[in-house]
């Protein structure tokens, strides 16, 4: 184990190489782990944890300079430890095979089953937005499937980094789990390694990058990527309810979330309405964005990205609402970035052009239905849309006439945190799916398997052909009618 931890500190390609083909022979020795090994490695991730919750945290809010506690807590602690929970109590039913259908022509005494299996060694590269939920989220599949994992983090999370390379090869061996640091084209050596799959989290310009590296290999690839998911307020739906809703996911985390809500539909005449209200509830829940609830953008070159994608809106004719009243600073340290609503967006605009991944929210307003669908299939299909509506008709529209990752109803973001359904993303958007069951058969090959019975049928079919075969044929092609 030593050995292997010193080779990760360097991460050469040949190090890099040397991880894989240690955990690969590891496989080899035991392909098929029952269902106990892989409970005590869910139950061991669980331990590292809990165990270490507070580090873990900590420095987490030391890589972004300022990361709110109870974000952390409710979006990177708590899914990971819920989400080992429901797979240990769903894992028995997910390992077991299935028995398939068998045709006539191999009758009798025959069977046929499909048998969940490991695939090996999994790649993970995860991202620095919420690093612990990103590597500890896919690991829960990755084990439940019964493989074993090299987990490559961010660059703007060497604090974590270091303190789960420290911490976890008390809970695990080198040939089941490493985890690697960025230390300068590491990711771009990682995604060339032979996994038996690969899972990317981030932008859509990079995974392209993983996805070619990828096809070299014919490694298998999940790709988590983001986009412009829009939220919906329809025309019925209460204006003070959205505000509260839209605006705690858009600020969570600063925005700097894939699945937020990167921009606003509203009826034209809920737009007033809504900004009243917008600069209500930002009041009450941060009255000073210097508070520690209030977190900071991950890096400077990001904070000043943000600030130009402001300026470029605001010279181009949209009107800027600061909901700070003016806290804002350009050359805030802690690169606290003061939340705006922009009015009047149009597509030159860069903000409409590209993932925000911060603080603003552009709001679009639309006539009817139709309006909407056209509007938001004009550009690349989304990780996700938010209807708010109570009418059946509007929310079934939506769902039927644009296509994204997912959806949450009435409010955004939580239909990624439901266990028992996949998470992933669709065209640009990403593709593959993690996340309980579908996460499970992602990271297994579903075996096919027939065991032949005593009795072979075949034997009448087989040459010389006479009028036997013959009989048979005709008989089998009556049975497709």
């Amino acid at each position: 184990m030593n050995q292997i931890a010193e080779a990760v500190d360097h991460h050469t390609t040949e190090n890099l190489t040397d991880l894989l083909d240690q955990q690969r022979q590891a496989y080899l020795a035991n392909p098929v782990p029952d269902r106990a090994q892989r409970i005590s490695d869910l139950q061991a991730l669980a331990r590292m944890i809990r165990e270490h919750q507070d580090e873990l945290v900590q420095a987490v809010s030391a890589d972004y300079g300022n990361r709110s506690h109870h974000e952390t807590l409710f979006a990177e602690i708590f899914p990971a430890l819920d989400g080992i929970k429901d797979t240990i109590k769903r894992l028995k039913k997910w390992m077991k095979p299935q028995r398939r259908h068998v045709e006539f022509t191999a009758f009798p005494s025959s069977a046929a089953k499909v048998i969940p299996q490991p695939l090996g060694v999994i790649g993970v590269i995860v991202p620095w937005n919420f690093p612990i939920n990103l590597s500890i989220g896919p690991l829960i599949n990755i084990f439940a499937a019964g493989n074993r994992a090299m987990v490559k983090m961010s660059e703007n999370s060497r604090n974590l980094t270091a303190v789960l390379k420290r911490i976890s090869v008390d809970y695990f061996p080198a040939d089941k789990l490493v985890f690697l640091e960025e230390t300068g084209n590491v990711g771009v050596e990682f995604s060339k390694l032979k996994f038996d799959h690969l899972i990317f989290t981030g932008s859509g310009t990079t995974g392209r990058k993983v996805m070619a590296a990828a096809a070299a290999n014919l490694t298998p690839v999940t790709l988590e990527l983001g986009g412009k998911s829009p939220a919906i307020v329809g025309p019925d739906y209460d204006t003070d309810t959205a505000v509260e809703r839209i605006l705690f996911w858009k600020l969570f985390n600063a925005g700097q979330i894939c699945t937020t809500v990167d921009y606003l539909l509203l009826p034209e005449e809920k737009l007033a309405e809504f900004i009243d209200k917008a600069k209500q509830v930002f009041k009450k829940r941060y009255p000073d964005i210097h508070h520690p609830d209030y977190t900071s953008v991950i890096d400077e070159r990001s904070f000043q990205r943000i600030w130009q994608t402001l300026d470029d809106a605001s010279q181009k004719g949209a009107t800027a609402i600061d909901l700070t009243d003016g806290q804002g600073d350009r050359g805030d340290t802690l690169k606290k970035f003061p939340a705006h609503l922009l009015i009047n967006v149009t597509e030159d605009m860069t903000v409409m052009q590209r993932e925000i991944f911060g603080p603003l929210l552009p709001i679009k307003t639309y006539k009817n239905r139709e309006e909407v669908a056209a509007y938001i299939n004009r550009g690349d299909r989304p990780l996700a849309i938010y209807p708010f509506t109570k009418d059946a008709d509007l929310r079934d529209y939506y769902i039927d006439h644009v296509m994204s990752g997912g959806v949450s109803v009435n409010n955004a973001v939580l239909h990624v945190g439901q266990h028992d359904i996949p998470f992933g993303g669709v065209g640009e958007s990403g593709m593959g799916h993690y996340h309980g069951y579908e996460g499970f058969l992602t990271f297994s090959k579903l075996r096919p398997v027939f065991y032949q019975g005593p009795l072979d049928p075949l034997k009448l079919l087989m040459p010389p052909y006479g009028k036997l075969a013959s009989s048979m044929m005709k008989l089998m092609l009556r049975l497709t009618k």
